[in-house]
């Protein structure tokens, strides 16, 4: 037997590669925090891939590229990124080229009939670990975030996030000195916005709240329980009042504050980072590797914390830890997404020499699990995932469990084909993005 008829006699999905071609790409919107945007594209021989569209964004992100892939062989992953990725940006603006990028990769693992961790280079661990997200309580009392982060407790995580955010500082009185720039806010979303808490500052009693609920967030969980913050000033603070607040945490050793600057202020978050003892973390915004190669070459965060979803998909965040790995700047992985995305993470954060985590934001959907097959009721055993061995990431779709938990208005999966020749630069308006 000839050595090539060998090679080929091991692809186990009786595919041949070389004569793949995409034909369709698809979307199924689903409810979760905000929404889930699932992509599958499909292939000529009825293979398909399922990607994902970064959390609450729109899923034209995606079928805006689809010209470009149409009759494109699948297997070519980097070529197809390298051509598509001029069209993503940060933010959610990634979205659409991630997700296909995951959809191409999940696709070609199930061709060769071998895990996405694979085609990664292979595996440094065998099973994950999660950190867990919490809700902002509505009790923002040292109590009420007690209670939100202990339910996380109870599920077996042995990492856990809460919020610190602007909303903490505007509705304890006393918190702030000044007058926030309300108006703005509420007419214009200015979410993450330079200045946005102009005209108030931190009071010594804001700063004294913060550092008791930490306290007690502490003294409920135990030292055995790594904790961070999230939206730790999200656009709110100045760099001195960051270093003002984290300053006064410090005591309760936490494994990083996260995101203390607009996300494209790289000179401040170095300077928070340089005097703070607390690690800085930031990332979940930034598009490719060029997206964080100022603050890893600089030093500014002091753990880079991409969202695959917007930092370029399973390769590309692959290269942005290998890069902060010469640095010696660890990894952290932002996920607020469905199972495949997360299924996705777990391929990507086996890789990945430097992982500290992986987050898990699904944790208060009851039906986050009946959205795919493949996930055991104990997923998260002690706060880990397993690596998955079956071939692409491992899992697939549940379609009772999607279809129940549609966003309204929405098929499944249904035809795309307005979006066959559109162009990136849009000829036209798709119809659901016309003003009434």
């Amino acid at each position: 037997m000839k050595r090539t008829e060998t090679i080929e006699n091991n692809v186990r999905t009786g595919s041949r590669p070389s004569d793949l071609r995409i034909t369709d790409i698809r979307v199924a919107t689903v409810v979760g925090h905000g929404y889930y945007p699932i992509l599958k594209i499909e292939t000529n021989q009825g293979i398909y891939g399922l990607g994902e569209v970064r959390d609450a964004a729109h899923h034209f992100y995606a079928l805006q590229l689809k010209h470009l892939l149409i009759g494109q062989n699948p297997c070519n992953v980097d070529y197809l990124f390298k051509t598509i990725k001029a069209f993503g940006g940060d933010g959610r603006r990634g979205g659409g080229v991630c997700g296909i990028e995951i959809a191409l990769m999940d696709l070609v693992g199930k061709v060769y009939g071998v895990p996405c961790y694979q085609l990664l280079g292979g595996k440094y661990r065998d099973k994950v670990r999660l950190y867990g997200d919490t809700p902002t309580p509505r009790d923002m009392t040292p109590e009420g975030f007690v209670e939100v982060v202990m339910k996380r407790k109870a599920l077996g995580l042995t990492f856990i996030k809460f919020d610190l955010s602007a909303r903490l500082f505007e509705q304890t009185p006393g918190a702030l000195v000044g007058q926030a720039t309300k108006y703005e806010y509420e007419q214009f979303r200015q979410r993450y916005v330079p200045g946005r808490g102009a005209g108030a500052r931190i009071s010594e009693r804001g700063v004294e709240l913060a550092a008791e609920i930490t306290a007690a967030v502490r003294e409920a969980v135990g030292p055995e329980i790594s904790l961070c913050t999230d939206h730790f000033g999200e656009g709110f603070v100045t760099a001195d009042e960051a270093i003002r607040l984290g300053a006064a945490l410090e005591p309760y050793n936490l494994a990083w504050i996260e995101d203390p600057m607009p996300w494209r202020d790289i000179a401040n978050h170095k300077k928070v980072a340089d005097a703070l003892l607390t690690p800085v973390a930031a990332g979940e915004d930034w598009y490719l590797w060029e997206g964080f190669k100022e603050a890893i070459e600089t030093r500014a965060v002091d753990i880079i914390h991409p969202d695959m979803l917007t930092s370029g998909g399973l390769m590309e965040t692959k290269r942005i830890a290998e890069h902060a790995e010469r640095y010696g700047i660890p990894t952290a992985l932002h996920a607020c997404c469905s199972p495949i995305a997360m299924m996705a993470n777990v391929h990507l954060g086996a890789s990945i020499a430097n992982l500290v985590a992986l987050e898990h934001h699904g944790l208060d959907l009851p039906y986050y699990r009946d959205l795919v097959t493949g996930l055991d009721e104990d997923y998260m055993a002690d706060g880990y995932v397993t690596v998955p061995e079956a071939p692409g990431l491992g899992i697939d779709l549940n379609e009772d469990g999607i279809k129940a938990n549609m966003r309204k208005g929405m098929a499944y999966f249904g035809d795309t084909s307005d979006w066959d020749h559109i162009r990136v630069e849009f000829d036209r308006l798709p119809p659901e993005l016309e003003l009434d």
